[in-house]
């Protein structure tokens, strides 16, 4: 594969060379100013060669602006690539008058945004993708109050969705043996559980007993989109530690391990936010483990839930629904004593408390659009795993006590329960939880104003039973 992308980039900077001896006299000088007229110009093309010629400029340009520089260009995009309303209204009235397809085909001409003519063409140039990806990471970190910003944004999202479908993508195994030029990558975009050093990266690349796995793009040929890292174990762990710290074993000291644990995913380019990446990854990662083990039958991740913390601050702080009783509360202060750890006793006394109030957060608790707030809980779910068990202290490091006064929840991806899981939840915003964490709800003692979600009660069968209604 690296060969062939290399050989046609290579093509297409010849094309670039010889193109710029097309371009007009007026679009070849070297003032900053001149990206907008080649961006009119790049649109207005009609030639091959000088448009991969005008598309490697824009670029050049571009990677040499600073960030108000590059703001002022956007805001050109978003004013002068618009579509022409006039050219909408009358096209709207056609088909409205007259809904036949062509009349439709003419509607969807119409509406198109010329800025995606645009980014496409500037994809001519040899390494544009890229350079695009990098663009996007630039307009999600531009205000949002800047008027049709939004409209660029969604243009990339909408151009990248097709680009980087799962039909483009390579699955590639990660091992110590994989080019350092890659494995520097997987160091500096882990964003789960830093990784320290190379011998941490060695002990999580190395033994049998534990795998990688990434998704690349054919225009982004050492560049990982998303990556997961994988322990093989003999049971479903509680605890990153366990995980991270175990050493390895010699080969045929243990059994045969039957529990495939996903213990980090992380995706890798900014600029591709949004663009969904990962169910196929887990679904593929899945496919290749039980084809070199068939003896594995438990799929678990080991997650983090980063915005717990948050939601109980702010749940405590504005707490309508009574969440907390007044002991909840006076226990929960010792969490503003960073060494509360140190002391079982203490620790213990808090243990009913978080892993009640996590019960609420994972089961109970949702965002604006009906869904779990927790950003972790709606992929997982929504990729049809359920919530399979809530660990107390499963990350006591810095950022684990920050973020969740270290709690871990596992996910478990059961191969006969996945569809139906995931159209529940698609379609109901049904959660499959098990009764192991439905346990620890506590009785809600007041109304809720909010129409109440199904909970979907499922054994260690995968059995579904209906438990009711949860309420928020």
């Amino acid at each position: 594969m690296p060969v062939n992308v290399s050989f046609l980039q290579d093509l297409l900077s010849s094309i670039a060379d010889q193109g710029r001896q097309y371009l007009p006299a007026s679009l070849v000088g070297r003032s900053r100013e001149d990206i907008v007229a080649l961006s009119n110009a790049l649109v207005s093309s009609r030639g091959e060669a000088s448009g991969v010629a005008i598309a490697q400029r824009i670029l050049d340009l571009y990677r040499a602006m600073g960030a108000e520089e590059r703001r002022s260009f956007f805001r050109y995009l978003a004013e002068h690539f618009q579509p022409d309303a006039a050219k909408v209204g009358e096209a709207a009235r056609g088909y409205l008058a007259d809904p036949s397809e062509a009349a439709l085909l003419r509607l969807r001409a119409a509406v198109e945004s010329p800025r995606q003519e645009f980014f496409r063409r500037l994809n001519f140039a040899p390494g544009a993708t890229a350079e695009l990806v990098s663009m996007r990471r630039d307009m999600l970190r531009m205000p949002k109050s800047e008027s049709g910003f939004a409209a660029i944004e969604a243009d990339l999202a909408h151009l990248f969705a097709s680009w980087f479908n799962r039909g483009f993508l390579v699955l590639r195994r990660i091992d110590w043996q994989t080019p350092a030029a890659i494995l520097e990558k997987i160091i500096a975009y882990e964003a789960v559980h830093e990784i320290q050093s190379w011998e941490d990266l060695r002990r999580r690349l190395e033994p049998a007993d534990r795998r990688c796995f990434a998704f690349f793009h054919p225009s982004l040929v050492d560049e990982p989109l998303i990556f997961v890292e994988v322990a093989l174990t003999g049971d479903i762990p509680g605890s990153i530690q366990s995980v991270l710290n175990e050493r390895p074993k010699p080969p045929g000291s243990e059994p045969a391990p039957t529990t495939a644990v996903f213990y980090s995913i992380s995706n890798c380019q900014e600029g591709l936010r949004g663009i969904s990446f990962g169910n196929f990854l887990i679904k593929q990662v899945v496919e290749e483990l039980v084809r070199e083990a068939p003896q594995l039958r438990t799929f678990v991740t080991l997650s983090p839930a980063p915005t717990f913390a948050r939601w109980l601050d702010r749940a405590l702080a504005d707490d309508g629904d009574g969440i907390a009783t007044e002991a909840d509360r006076v226990a929960l202060q010792m969490l503003r004593d960073p060494s509360w750890l140190e002391d079982p006793e203490e620790a213990e006394s808090l243990k009913g408390t978080l892993m009640a109030l996590a019960a609420h957060y994972f089961l109970l608790a949702k965002s604006a659009d009906g869904r779990p707030v927790d950003p972790v809980a709606r992929f997982h779910l929504g990729n049809g795993a359920r919530l399979e068990r809530i660990n107390w202290l499963g990350d006591v490091s810095e950022k684990g006590l920050r973020e969740a006064h270290g709690l871990m929840v596992n996910y478990r991806y059961d191969l006969k329960e996945i569809e139906r899981n995931h159209e529940a939840y698609a379609n109901d915003g049904e959660i499959a939880a098990s009764r192991g964490v439905r346990s620890l709800l506590r009785p809600q003692g007041k109304p809720r104003s909010k129409p109440p979600l199904a909970i979907a009660d499922q054994g260690r069968s995968g059995e579904t039973r209906p438990r009711g209604k949860a309420r928020e």
